[in-house]
């Protein structure tokens, strides 16, 4: 994977977690599909959904569904299950090398990191356990800690605020769209992370 640096130095480094720190999403869409099947959705989740969902809270997720299908499915009970069926088959995941080389690099070299995640911080700490990242950022951003999830800005502000870095001066790196838009609506430079093989 080659990635599509900007050409610049910056202060801080903040990371999506599945699908840009770690190899992922194939095991979150095999959760969801599980989940769903369990809790009886009346709807077949495609895998093009579920990428282009990528970052989106899961229990927002699950509620926009339930309108679009008329159903009313426990967004709770989806997320809690999902979580549960992830977490017992997580030690299959490896890291996505390229970010996960550069995130070294960076702590290296005593640059400012961060995570920002859509995820649960249950899903965020043993998925970067897994893959031996977990020890180099002092700082987790989840949707717990904000108002709102991407892709409104608040959690990659955050992680700005708590990394003692300007948002202009932050670099994000992303696998989703809605991750893309939460980095440009905070007025941060964002790289792309294609999470697709």
């Amino acid at each position: 994977m080659t990635l599509d640096l900007p050409d610049r130095d910056f202060e801080g480094y903040i990371f999506d977690c599945d699908g840009t720190l770690v190899d992922s999403m194939p095991l979150h869409y095999r959760a969801w599909t599980a989940s769903f099947e369990h809790h009886g959705a009346p709807w077949k989740w495609t895998e093009d959904e579920f990428y282009a969902n990528a970052g989106v809270p899961d229990r927002v997720t699950t509620m926009e569904l339930n309108e679009r299908y008329g159903a009313n499915i426990d967004p709770d009970s989806v997320h809690d299950w999902k979580v549960e069926w992830y977490s017992q088959h997580l030690s299959s995941l490896l890291p996505v090398k390229a970010v996960a080389d550069l995130a070294k690099k960076y702590a290296e070299e005593g640059k400012h990191i961060s995570v920002a995640s859509g995820s649960d911080l249950s899903i965020v700490e043993p998925s970067l356990e897994v893959i031996g990242l977990r020890d180099l950022f002092d700082i987790v951003i989840t949707p717990a800690l904000v108002e709102r999830g991407k892709p409104a800005p608040d959690m990659f502000l955050l992680a700005a605020e708590q990394m003692g870095v300007a948002p202009e001066h932050c670099l994000v790196f992303e696998d989703g769209q809605a991750g893309i838009d939460a980095a440009t609506a905070a007025g941060m430079a964002s790289v792309f992370v294609s999470s697709r093989s």
